[in-house]
């Protein structure tokens, strides 16, 4: 089966960018990206690209025939116009076309006009999504287009060489890894560890990540004597150290997807502390991997935080689960065959 799937530039930093990077070496079929929209982070709006990715878009339907198209939109006013125009030239030269929504924004859909997108979603052959609260909402539009859901992925050669029975369960390592965001929660996990500071010096918190609240979050830290490691971006071998070295991963973040960062730290046996959102809700068991807590209160995550601290048997359970259950359900080889196995049913 041939399969052509409209990715951004996979330079650029972005949850869309780095699924398709991670899946790339794990394609059975076979599979063409074709790179649209800006070129770099610096390039500017990507609409100024559109004629020419138009042109680039039509002679790779005419000279490679591909069974079935992938889009992969955002719920943005003018990302989903420009990729619904995609799937009308597509229909044109009569291809069968997928959408993958991989972010879904539901602030953004409130200004959205369902009829719009009813019809247009309507053409497709089929649609992917992340979590079956999203799934619903596209179901109430009228969308009758069958829905698939998947999920983001663990690059297999992330956990290369790692050993679950080699992970220490004694040390108080706490990580977050996240864009550094209000909405990602970084304040609350802050004020979580700053609780449980007061107590025990021995804390340990490490963030990993870069955002538009880089260095309020830092100046935050500093005001409120939270000891704190801002290690930035990471990547490589940089970040497989932090996975092995945490004991706890936390994400207090006010929605979701399906974040990659929870399903790595899954990977490295890591408890899981986050918020019921997105497709988190569809697998998550909690005590089993840890814990979903509705509210945003840093108490509540001090108090959860401590007592997997305080029983390093606890912690152990729960981690060699979570390595258990993502080497099942999401390393990337396994999502890719997936994604391959429900276009396939179209093709």
């Amino acid at each position: 089966m041939k399969i052509l799937i409209n990715t951004p530039h996979l330079s650029l930093a972005g949850g869309v960018a780095n699924h398709y990077k991670g899946l790339k070496p794990y394609w059975n079929e076979k599979v063409i990206y074709n790179q649209i929209g800006k070129r770099s982070e610096k390039s500017g709006n990507g609409v100024y690209w559109l004629p020419f990715d138009i042109v680039k878009f039509i002679v790779k339907i005419i000279f490679l025939q591909p069974d079935i198209i992938l889009l992969n939109p955002s719920l943005g006013k003018s990302a989903i116009k420009r990729d619904f125009l995609f799937l009308k030239i597509a229909k044109l030269f009569g291809k069968k076309t997928a959408i993958f929504f991989h972010g879904f924004n539901t602030d953004t859909i409130k200004y959205l006009n369902t009829e719009y997108l009813r019809n247009n979603l309507n053409k497709c052959e089929c649609i992917l999504i992340l979590a079956k609260e999203f799934a619903n909402i596209v179901k109430s539009w009228g969308v009758t287009a069958p829905i698939h859901l998947t999920t983001t992925k663990v690059d297999n050669r992330l956990i290369d060489g790692f050993d679950i029975a080699t992970k220490n369960y004694n040390t108080q390592n706490i990580l977050f890894l996240a864009r550094i965001e209000k909405a990602k929660g970084i304040y609350t996990a802050l004020d979580a560890v700053k609780i449980l500071q007061e107590k025990d010096k021995g804390i340990k918190f490490r963030v990993a990540g870069t955002g538009g609240e880089l260095k309020n979050a830092k100046q935050y830290a500093i005001d409120n004597n939270i000891a704190v490691d801002f290690l930035g971006s990471i990547s490589g071998d940089t970040l497989i150290n932090e996975f092995n070295t945490a004991n706890i991963y936390i994400l207090p973040t006010h929605g979701e997807g399906m974040p990659t960062s929870v399903l790595e730290a899954m990977a490295f046996g890591l408890p899981i502390i986050t918020r019921p959102v997105g497709g988190i809700c569809d697998f998550f068991e909690n005590d089993k991997m840890g814990l979903l807590i509705e509210s945003l209160d840093p108490q509540e995550y001090a108090k959860v935080i401590e007592s997997y601290i305080n029983n390093p048997l606890k912690n152990k359970e729960i981690s060699i689960y979570n390595y258990n259950y993502a080497m099942k359900n999401f390393m990337a080889s396994q999502v890719a065959n997936k994604i391959e196995n429900i276009l396939k049913q179209y093709e």
